[in-house]
């Protein structure tokens, strides 16, 4: 009997190591594994109260941004866009950038979609205060949601500025 009491609570010792990358009161804006099988998670207050970008290991929150969950955060980030239709033949694609600066990094998360060779792509692009960028490519296969939602939120401020990717 106590077996069996030992087995069961040994299985809900890993669910109870992880990260927690959603709080219960939070929904997932856009979130993806890197190729290196790091968690990317761009979350939100469900009434809109905050936006927060969190990255680490599956035990472990790396990075938060911003550290404090108020309605100043979403003044922290700058979203931009672009989009074309038409399919293969009009070179159809779809851009989107959300951007913030942490600690004299400027983060870029991206998400594109270009029509005519049907590629995806997500990830984050990091550039130092000198100018050098480094990229995290992330597995599309585990993107879940979209930057291009934030719009609807009324709540991001948006940019008209390039787009990169």
């Amino acid at each position: 009997m106590i077996r069996k009491y030992l087995f069961f609570f040994s299985l809900l010792i890993p669910i109870f190591s992880w990260a927690q990358y959603l709080l219960p009161n939070e929904e997932t804006v856009f979130s993806f594994k890197t190729n290196n099988g790091k968690t990317m998670a761009l979350v939100k207050d469900k009434k809109n109260e905050y936006i927060q970008y969190r990255f680490g290991s599956k035990d472990h929150v790396d990075m938060e941004f911003p550290m404090t969950r108020t309605k100043e955060s979403w003044k922290q980030f700058k979203y931009n866009s672009y989009f074309r239709g038409g399919g293969k033949q009009n070179a159809g694609m779809e851009v989107d950038n959300l951007s913030f600066t942490n600690n004299g990094y400027q983060y870029l998360l991206y998400r594109t979609y270009f029509a005519e060779n049907r590629n995806f792509a997500a990830g984050i692009i990091i550039t130092d205060s000198k100018g050098k960028k480094t990229r995290i490519s992330g597995n599309y296969k585990t993107v879940e949601g979209c930057i291009c939602n934030l719009e609807d939120t009324g709540m991001i401020q948006k940019e008209d500025t390039g787009l990169e990717f």
